[in-house]
Protein backbone atom coordinates (compact mmCIF):
# COMPACT_ATOMS: atom_id res chain seq x y z
CA UNK A 1 0.00 0.00 0.00
CA UNK A 2 1.39 3.40 -1.02
CA UNK A 3 2.37 5.72 1.80
CA UNK A 4 0.60 9.02 2.37
CA UNK A 5 2.39 11.86 0.54
CA UNK A 6 3.10 15.07 2.44
CA UNK A 7 4.30 18.40 1.02
CA UNK A 8 5.93 20.95 3.34
CA UNK A 9 5.40 24.69 2.81
CA UNK A 10 7.43 26.91 5.12
CA UNK A 11 10.10 29.53 4.44
CA UNK A 12 12.26 28.27 7.34
CA UNK A 13 14.57 25.66 5.85
CA UNK A 14 15.67 24.24 9.20
CA UNK A 15 12.10 23.62 10.28
CA UNK A 16 11.36 21.79 7.03
CA UNK A 17 14.41 19.59 7.66
CA UNK A 18 13.21 18.77 11.19
CA UNK A 19 9.68 18.07 9.98
CA UNK A 20 11.03 15.72 7.33
CA UNK A 21 12.94 13.76 10.00
CA UNK A 22 9.81 13.58 12.16
CA UNK A 23 7.46 12.48 9.40
CA UNK A 24 9.45 10.20 7.10
CA UNK A 25 9.30 7.09 9.32
CA UNK A 26 5.53 7.04 8.72
CA UNK A 27 4.89 9.18 5.62
CA UNK A 28 6.49 10.07 2.30
CA UNK A 29 7.64 13.69 2.31
CA UNK A 30 7.56 14.55 -1.40
CA UNK A 31 9.06 18.05 -1.21
CA UNK A 32 9.32 21.40 0.56
CA UNK A 33 8.72 24.94 -0.69
CA UNK A 34 9.21 28.39 0.80
CA UNK A 35 6.34 30.50 -0.54
CA UNK A 36 2.72 30.23 -1.56
CA UNK A 37 3.25 30.40 -5.30
CA UNK A 38 5.79 27.58 -5.20
CA UNK A 39 3.32 25.61 -3.10
CA UNK A 40 0.68 25.80 -5.83
CA UNK A 41 3.18 24.76 -8.50
CA UNK A 42 4.58 21.89 -6.45
CA UNK A 43 1.15 20.60 -5.46
CA UNK A 44 0.10 20.48 -9.12
CA UNK A 45 3.01 18.19 -10.00
CA UNK A 46 3.55 16.20 -6.78
CA UNK A 47 -0.15 15.61 -5.96
CA UNK A 48 0.27 15.39 -2.16
CA UNK A 49 -2.36 13.93 0.13
CA UNK A 50 -1.46 16.35 2.93
CA UNK A 51 0.13 19.81 2.92
CA UNK A 52 1.74 21.21 6.06
CA UNK A 53 1.68 24.95 5.49
CA UNK A 54 2.82 28.01 7.42
CA UNK A 55 0.66 31.13 7.33
CA UNK A 56 3.32 33.84 7.03
CA UNK A 57 5.09 33.16 3.74
CA UNK A 58 6.38 35.79 1.29
CA UNK A 59 4.74 36.65 -2.03
CA UNK A 60 1.58 34.66 -1.39
CA UNK A 61 0.68 33.78 2.19
CA UNK A 62 -0.36 30.33 3.31
CA UNK A 63 -4.01 31.23 3.84
CA UNK A 64 -4.55 32.45 0.28
CA UNK A 65 -2.40 29.69 -1.21
CA UNK A 66 -4.35 27.09 0.74
CA UNK A 67 -7.67 28.55 -0.36
CA UNK A 68 -6.62 28.34 -4.01
CA UNK A 69 -5.24 24.84 -3.60
CA UNK A 70 -8.53 23.59 -2.14
CA UNK A 71 -10.39 25.08 -5.10
CA UNK A 72 -8.42 22.97 -7.59
CA UNK A 73 -7.91 19.93 -5.34
CA UNK A 74 -10.69 19.65 -2.72
CA UNK A 75 -9.43 16.30 -1.43
CA UNK A 76 -6.04 17.59 -0.24
CA UNK A 77 -5.72 17.94 3.53
CA UNK A 78 -4.41 21.32 4.68
CA UNK A 79 -2.70 21.43 8.05
CA UNK A 80 -1.62 24.89 9.19
CA UNK A 81 1.48 24.96 11.36
CA UNK A 82 2.18 28.41 12.76
CA UNK A 83 3.77 30.32 15.62
CA UNK A 84 0.79 32.67 15.85
CA UNK A 85 -2.05 31.83 18.22
CA UNK A 86 -4.31 34.57 16.83
CA UNK A 87 -7.88 33.29 16.75
CA UNK A 88 -8.53 35.29 13.58
CA UNK A 89 -5.78 33.33 11.82
CA UNK A 90 -7.35 30.05 12.88
CA UNK A 91 -10.77 31.21 11.68
CA UNK A 92 -9.34 32.23 8.30
CA UNK A 93 -7.48 28.92 8.02
CA UNK A 94 -10.62 26.89 8.66
CA UNK A 95 -12.52 29.03 6.15
CA UNK A 96 -9.75 28.28 3.66
CA UNK A 97 -10.57 24.59 4.04
CA UNK A 98 -8.02 23.56 6.65
CA UNK A 99 -8.29 20.18 8.32
CA UNK A 100 -6.11 21.25 11.23
CA UNK A 101 -4.51 24.24 12.93
CA UNK A 102 -1.42 23.44 15.03
CA UNK A 103 1.03 25.72 16.85
CA UNK A 104 4.75 25.32 16.22
CA UNK A 105 5.46 25.26 19.94
CA UNK A 106 3.17 22.25 20.38
CA UNK A 107 4.56 18.82 21.17
CA UNK A 108 5.33 16.78 18.06
CA UNK A 109 2.66 14.28 19.08
CA UNK A 110 0.01 16.97 18.47
CA UNK A 111 1.12 17.39 14.87
CA UNK A 112 1.11 13.63 14.29
CA UNK A 113 -2.33 13.44 15.89
CA UNK A 114 -3.55 16.25 13.61
CA UNK A 115 -2.29 14.45 10.49
CA UNK A 116 -3.96 11.18 11.48
CA UNK A 117 -7.22 12.98 12.24
CA UNK A 118 -7.11 14.83 8.93
CA UNK A 119 -6.68 11.58 7.02
CA UNK A 120 -9.80 10.29 8.79
CA UNK A 121 -11.67 13.46 7.82
CA UNK A 122 -11.69 14.68 11.42
CA UNK A 123 -10.77 18.30 12.14
CA UNK A 124 -8.08 19.12 14.69
CA UNK A 125 -7.48 22.49 16.35
CA UNK A 126 -4.80 23.06 18.98
CA UNK A 127 -6.52 22.95 22.41
CA UNK A 128 -5.55 26.52 23.39
CA UNK A 129 -6.83 27.85 20.06
CA UNK A 130 -10.06 25.88 20.31
CA UNK A 131 -10.67 27.31 23.78
CA UNK A 132 -10.04 30.87 22.58
CA UNK A 133 -12.32 30.37 19.56
CA UNK A 134 -15.11 29.14 21.83
CA UNK A 135 -14.70 32.22 24.03
CA UNK A 136 -14.90 34.51 20.99
CA UNK A 137 -18.02 32.70 19.78
CA UNK A 138 -19.70 33.10 23.17
CA UNK A 139 -19.00 36.85 23.14
CA UNK A 140 -19.99 37.31 19.47
CA UNK A 141 -21.56 34.36 17.60
CA UNK A 142 -21.38 36.28 14.31
CA UNK A 143 -17.61 36.73 14.62
CA UNK A 144 -16.92 33.38 12.97
CA UNK A 145 -19.17 34.13 10.01
CA UNK A 146 -17.64 37.34 8.65
CA UNK A 147 -17.24 36.91 4.88
CA UNK A 148 -14.12 37.69 2.87
CA UNK A 149 -14.44 41.25 1.56
CA UNK A 150 -11.58 41.24 -0.95
CA UNK A 151 -11.10 39.31 -4.18
CA UNK A 152 -8.17 36.94 -4.62
CA UNK A 153 -6.37 39.50 -6.78
CA UNK A 154 -6.96 42.27 -4.26
CA UNK A 155 -5.55 40.07 -1.50
CA UNK A 156 -2.46 39.39 -3.64
CA UNK A 157 -1.91 43.09 -4.21
CA UNK A 158 -2.57 43.89 -0.56
CA UNK A 159 0.01 41.40 0.67
CA UNK A 160 2.68 42.74 -1.67
CA UNK A 161 1.86 46.32 -0.67
CA UNK A 162 2.12 45.36 2.98
CA UNK A 163 5.51 43.74 2.28
CA UNK A 164 6.68 47.15 1.10
CA UNK A 165 6.76 46.39 -2.64
CA UNK A 166 6.57 49.30 -5.08
CA UNK A 167 3.61 49.42 -7.47
CA UNK A 168 5.80 48.73 -10.51
CA UNK A 169 7.39 45.74 -8.79
CA UNK A 170 3.94 44.37 -7.95
CA UNK A 171 2.86 44.84 -11.55
CA UNK A 172 5.89 42.89 -12.77
CA UNK A 173 5.41 40.09 -10.24
CA UNK A 174 1.72 39.64 -11.03
CA UNK A 175 2.17 40.26 -14.76
CA UNK A 176 -0.41 43.04 -14.82
CA UNK A 177 -0.15 46.71 -15.71
CA UNK A 178 0.93 49.48 -13.35
CA UNK A 179 -2.47 51.14 -13.82
CA UNK A 180 -4.22 47.91 -12.81
CA UNK A 181 -2.19 47.74 -9.60
CA UNK A 182 -3.14 51.34 -8.81
CA UNK A 183 -6.78 50.49 -9.53
CA UNK A 184 -6.64 47.54 -7.13
CA UNK A 185 -4.95 49.61 -4.42
CA UNK A 186 -7.68 52.26 -4.62
CA UNK A 187 -10.37 49.56 -4.57
CA UNK A 188 -8.81 47.87 -1.53
CA UNK A 189 -8.64 51.12 0.42
CA UNK A 190 -12.22 51.99 -0.47
CA UNK A 191 -13.49 48.53 0.45
CA UNK A 192 -11.69 48.50 3.79
CA UNK A 193 -12.34 52.18 4.55
CA UNK A 194 -8.64 53.04 4.79
CA UNK A 195 -6.58 55.99 3.62
CA UNK A 196 -3.00 55.21 4.69
CA UNK A 197 -0.50 52.51 3.75
CA UNK A 198 0.08 51.86 7.46
CA UNK A 199 -3.58 50.86 7.76
CA UNK A 200 -3.08 48.29 5.00
CA UNK A 201 -0.04 46.86 6.78
CA UNK A 202 -1.97 46.50 10.03
CA UNK A 203 -4.87 44.82 8.21
CA UNK A 204 -2.50 42.40 6.47
CA UNK A 205 -0.84 41.50 9.77
CA UNK A 206 -4.18 41.01 11.49
CA UNK A 207 -5.39 38.66 8.76
CA UNK A 208 -2.25 36.56 8.48
CA UNK A 209 -1.04 37.90 5.12
CA UNK A 210 2.28 39.03 6.54
CA UNK A 211 4.14 38.20 9.72
CA UNK A 212 4.28 40.61 12.63
CA UNK A 213 7.94 39.67 13.15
Amino acid sequence: MARVKILLADDHTLLCHLLRELLEPEYEVVGSVGDGRELLKAAATLDPDVVLVDIGMPGLNGLDAGRRLKQVNPRVKLIYLTMNSNVEYAREALQAGASAFVLKNSHSSQLLHAIRDALRNVSYVAPEIRKAMNEVFIRDPKAVERPQRLTDRQREVLQLLAEGRALREIAARLKISYRTVRFHKVGIMQELGMSKNADLVRYAMRHGMISAA
